[in-house]
């Protein structure tokens, strides 16, 4: 065990209320094996306690999760088995039996939006940053992204999954990924009220979130995308990546033209992966998302894109990946087909209900 592996998730209970605090600050709480091992685990376990009737998920320090530890995950052997490990515990949030609430109330990517949007409330606050900037390091965005994006309004789930654009405060509310906004000023008092109720019901829970929300949106606010989800849907409804770059550079417009800029950053590979990743999605269960995202991360960690994006985003930092092919049209049908191939057995994922 490295030195501070020991605390980096804290558990407690205060009176009927189970907490769960992911501590490693310094790296934003990207999680880790040694977190997963914990946290599991501990959900499991007050699940089937009587003595506690819902669970809250924090993070310590100016994020809630900044994803998967990525680089640890592609620089050791057992990396490959990460996502064996992380997928289970996100699906037993999402099936989780007691109230779930995950205070979003930092930095929410990647695998932090695979710990909190499952669960049945998501709580934001104005320092909330969420995205999912896979595509930008050879990725696809998994964690269940392939069942939560399709079900956004409109396009935006795949507009979200291919550029990585980040939304913050009550746009991540108004784009549907928390259910509840809250300043931050007002959240350590939610934490006390919550844990201060004589019946914590699923009732008495929600009517608490719903009063500290309405408290905290009084002035109204128009969703940052809105005035641009008619080009979203419009763009992005196209069936290939390549018809979605016609589209753009048809519209012609400053904003179209930013975007398709964006988009000539990100892994081509990454980039089709992702777009039949979330049209399939869209029809599968949250389980079967998470036995096809099992088979794209395996994949994608036996690939090139994905050592050559964290070299360039995470370890060098010169922003400058070569991706392999370079070309959208040097990704065949035949190389999308491979990721969603069936895996050996002993890496098929395995989960339970």
């Amino acid at each position: 065990m490295s030195i501070g592996e020991h605390n980096d998730v804290i558990s407690q209970t205060v009176n009927k209320m189970g907490m769960c605090i992911l501590n490693r600050p310094k790296a934003l709480n990207s999680l880790s094996f040694s977190m997963m091992r914990k946290l599991h685990p501990q959900l499991l376990k007050w699940e089937n306690d009587p003595a506690i009737s819902f669970v809250v998920l924090k993070g310590a320090g100016k994020a809630f999760c900044a994803g998967g530890d990525i680089k640890a995950l592609t620089q050791t052997p057992e990396g490959i088995n990460f996502f064996k490990e992380e997928y289970p515990l996100d699906y037993t949030i999402g099936t989780y039996k007691k109230p779930f609430i995950s205070l979003i109330t930092g930095i929410t990517m990647g695998g932090g939006f695979g710990l909190s949007v499952h669960g049945k409330y998501r709580v934001a606050s104005e320092k909330t940053m969420f995205a999912m900037p896979e595509t930008s390091i050879g990725l696809v965005p998994d964690v269940g992204g392939g069942y939560v994006l399709p079900r956004l309004q409109g396009k935006l789930g795949i507009y979200l999954g291919l550029t990585g654009f980040r939304l913050k405060g009550r746009d991540v509310h108004l784009a549907g990924i928390a259910t509840h906004f809250v300043d931050s000023n007002k959240v350590s008092t939610l934490e006390e009220e919550l844990a201060a109720l004589d019946n914590p019901d699923h009732n008495n829970i929600q009517n608490l979130l719903d009063q500290f929300h309405k408290e905290s949106t009084k002035e109204s606010h128009e969703f940052i995308l809105e005035p641009k989800m008619e080009d979203i849907n419009r763009s992005f409804s196209a069936t290939t990546v390549e018809q979605i770059f016609t589209n753009l550079e048809k519209d012609g417009s400053e904003w179209a033209l930013k975007q398709l800029e964006t988009l000539k950053k990100m892994s081509p590979t990454s980039m089709k992966i992702t777009l039949r990743q979330l049209k399939e999605g869209a029809n599968l269960s949250l389980k079967e998302c998470f036995y096809m995202e099992n088979r794209l991360c395996q994949r994608c960690i036996e690939d090139h894109d994905l050592r050559e994006g964290v070299r360039a985003v995470l370890i060098d930092k010169d922003q400058n990946p070569q991706w392999k092919p370079a070309r959208l049209e040097d990704v065949t049908d035949e190389r999308v087909d491979y990721y969603f191939s069936k895996l050996p057995d002993d890496r098929e994922l395995v989960m339970q209900d």
